[in-house]
């Protein structure tokens, strides 16, 4: 009650001061030299045992959801932080974000963590936009999208994978203040369709209410070697059944130009880009933020997914096509009066995941292990064990045999783990030369993939990857190669269709 009464006392002393200086006595501005009043409050993994203890992150069992913010209004949320750990490739996209509202059930903002902050495909990479932000090779998460709320919030995560290697740290900065009625929520919702529908755009929102939209994020993965992004972005507002709002092209949406390449913006980027190949990933955002779309009853927001599709010999084989079956995936962001309908529900993990095959080298070779070679013990690998190399001379080389169990187009990934004593390698795929010169010197790193070139054609029986010891970039360094698994994409293969 003490509490209560004075922070009545405060907001009607703050607001009284506000309206002197002339400035909205309800809601803040974005004036940092003469800021709102408000009664600065914070919700993280802090260990309850501070004075004597540093155990400051919380794991999560499969399936496991913990709630990170239980928030008792008016208020709002200025920012969230996280790092995230997980050794289960792809976590990113098995860990899923949801934010309440005012004790809805339904939460206003859904979303795999890494699709959320603007990174796609479960793949961690280092963002700089003026909305969400990362950092650390993609471990350090922040959000800076403001998130008010009249009685309530409460902020979940949950482990949707099968993985117990899965923990994160946390804070939610928040705000005690008062939230007009006319203030809309902000809502986040991620939506994936595997292949598109043929001769029907791809969906990203439908939304019933009043509010504005603030931004997009596009991730795909290419089932055909060529661009996919000739479609073009179409907002329906209030019912328009002609597009509102009409693009001329994916690139052109996502303010880049003639295709895409890595590049980051305050309010545009690509933040994932792997060309134009057979299973190449690209995740593009745009943040509304200077140029919101505003609607009154309703809108619909979608995109064509048309491109260039080509055969493997590089001959164009379609333009213009809507029927490349990649892989779409997406989160729509905006702000809306009252609770917002729902016009998705989120896919299980498994079907947010590309199929592949993890081979793990220790259990392959657990019983006839390479020169120089030893099984390693440790919680990053993906089943806690991983091969050691350390190799005597430059030149020298680790074998590692593996078995394709179906012939097959297939992606090939080397799961590596870069650190502070690894060398210099050379990758070899059944004698060819895929990868050269791969400096794995980084503190401080996680086991990551490596790609090996693009499709490969493979038949059922045994294949050989290759790792060639080139040296160390950090002198007195042993040149060690940690290596977890070989991972399989299979990929569809693409024949040449009868045009007649």
């Amino acid at each position: 009650m003490k509490y209560f009464i004075g922070y009545l006392i405060f907001v009607v002393v703050a607001c009284n001061s506000c309206v002197q200086s002339g400035k909205n006595s309800e809601y803040p501005s974005d004036s940092m030299e003469y800021p709102e009043r408000a009664i600065t409050q914070r919700a993280s993994s802090y260990d309850l045992e501070w004075e004597n203890g540093n155990a400051d992150a919380r794991r999560f069992d499969p399936g496991q959801s913990r709630v990170l913010a239980d928030l008792e209004g008016p208020g709002r949320i200025t920012h969230i932080w996280f790092t995230a750990f997980g050794y289960e490739r792809g976590f990113p996209r098995s860990v899923v974000l949801r934010i309440y509202w005012d004790g809805s059930e339904e939460p206003a903002v859904e979303a795999p963590l890494g699709d959320f902050f603007a990174a796609g495909h479960g793949m961690q990479v280092n963002i700089n936009s003026a909305r969400v932000a990362t950092s650390s090779f993609g471990r350090a998460y922040n959000c800076y999208w403001n998130m008010p709320f009249r009685e309530s919030a409460r902020v979940t995560i949950t482990n949707e994978s099968e993985s117990d290697t899965t923990g994160l740290y946390w804070y939610v900065d928040w705000e005690k203040r008062l939230v007009p009625e006319d203030v809309p929520y902000f809502h986040a919702r991620y939506r994936q369709e595997n292949p598109p529908q043929q001769g029907k755009d791809y969906l990203i929102a439908d939304i019933a209410g009043r509010g504005h939209y603030v931004g997009t994020v596009l991730s795909v993965r290419a089932s055909q070697p060529g661009w996919f992004g000739e479609g073009d972005d179409r907002f329906y507002v209030d019912g328009d059944t002609v597009p509102t709002l009409h693009g001329t092209g994916t690139e052109d949406y996502f303010n880049d130009a003639w295709a895409f390449r890595v590049v980051n913006r305050p309010n545009y980027g690509v933040s994932i880009w792997e060309g134009m190949n057979t299973g190449s990933r690209i995740t593009a955002y745009r943040w509304h933020v200077t140029d919101p779309v505003f609607f009154e009853k309703s809108l619909k927001f979608s995109i064509e997914h048309k491109g260039n599709t080509f055969y493997e010999d590089n001959t164009l084989a379609e333009a213009y096509s809507d029927r490349r079956p990649d892989f779409y995936s997406s989160v729509a962001f905006w702000y809306q009066i009252g609770e917002a309908k729902r016009f998705t529900k989120m896919p299980p993990a498994a079907d947010r995941m590309t199929p592949f095959t993890l081979i793990q080298v220790d259990e392959t070779l657990e019983a006839n292990l390479p020169e120089n070679a030893v099984i390693h013990e440790d919680i990053s690998y993906t089943n806690r064990k991983g091969l050691h190399f350390t190799p005597d001379r430059e030149g020298e080389t680790l074998i590692l045999p593996f078995d394709v169990s179906e012939s097959g187009n297939y992606l090939v990934f080397a799961r590596v783990w870069p650190r502070g004593d690894a060398g210099v390698y050379d990758f070899y795929l059944n004698e060819q030369l895929l990868v050269e010169a791969k400096d794995l010197f980084e503190e401080h790193h996680f086991v990551t993939d490596i790609k090996l070139g693009n499709m490969h054609n493979l038949e059922k029986g045994t294949h050989i990857l290759k790792a060639v010891y080139r040296g160390t970039s950090n002198p007195g360094a042993p040149g060690n190669l940690f290596i977890d698994a070989i991972v399989l994409e299979p990929v569809g293969s693409f024949e040449k269709r009868n045009t007649n």
